[in-house]
């Protein structure tokens, strides 16, 4: 397999799934979606800057009808961000209809069109049932109908799949990945809140990893 497509969205697991990428298969490209999020702007930033630092191409997609169609806290359209752990029930509000299905089905239709032989994605353990489209049931299913929808008969590697974000910063430092660089904050803001799910999903990580936390939060919330 010499030919893959990295989705990425400029966080800590598709980012280190890049670089991942880069050091396992010959030639790489990376897949973003504008979709509308409130986090998007500074994702797609960090997103671009790592594959300038790679020499990876970089292909951002844009989807306005997510925002402008789907009901979901995460984007725009919607309502504020909660605060607290991502186990939280309140975290639902930030699901984005099918959005691991529409970006992993155009994502397969470029790899076609290229001649890629494999999609990776940074799914992992820790991803959260709340989220349905991050569920195994779904990405079994989807993988086995892109490879069977696909003449090329294109695959779906999760090399995470088996361990959770602290494994994941675990790896990342093996292979230097700048995490200082990787955007996870769903408010969006310049610096992350620390606060948010995802931030506090953060934090724990680097935490429990035993590694600096080299983020900026605008909370004093690395302590906590």
């Amino acid at each position: 397999m010499d030919k893959v497509l990295v989705l990425l969205s400029g966080g800590i697991d598709s980012t280190t799934a890049l670089y991942d990428a880069v050091k396992k298969y010959d030639t790489v490209t990376a897949v973003s979606f504008n979709y509308g999020s409130k986090h998007n702007k500074r994702e797609l930033m960090f997103a671009t800057h790592h594959c300038k630092t790679l020499n990876v191409q970089h292909e951002i997609i844009e989807l306005p009808f997510m925002n402008t169609l789907f009901k979901s806290d995460l984007l725009k359209s919607g309502g504020e961000i909660p605060d607290g752990h991502y186990k939280e029930d309140s975290m639902k509000r930030t699901v984005v209809p099918f959005r691991n299905g529409i970006m992993l089905s155009i994502t397969a239709g470029f790899a076609e069109s290229i001649m890629a032989d494999a999609i990776v994605i940074a799914a992992h353990t820790g991803d959260h049932t709340i989220y349905p489209d991050c569920r195994e049931e779904f990405m079994s299913a989807i993988a086995l109908a892109i490879n069977l929808g696909t003449f090329a008969h294109i695959q779906i590697l999760r090399p995470f799949i088996d361990i959770d974000k602290t494994d994941i910063v675990k790896i990342g430092k093996s292979l230097d990945v700048p995490y200082q660089y990787t955007y996870s904050c769903y408010k969006g803001f310049e610096l992350h809140c620390g606060v948010c799910g995802t931030c506090v999903e953060r934090i724990e990580a680097f935490k429990l990893a035993g590694i600096e936390d080299p983020t900026e939060y605008s909370a004093d919330s690395k302590s906590n």
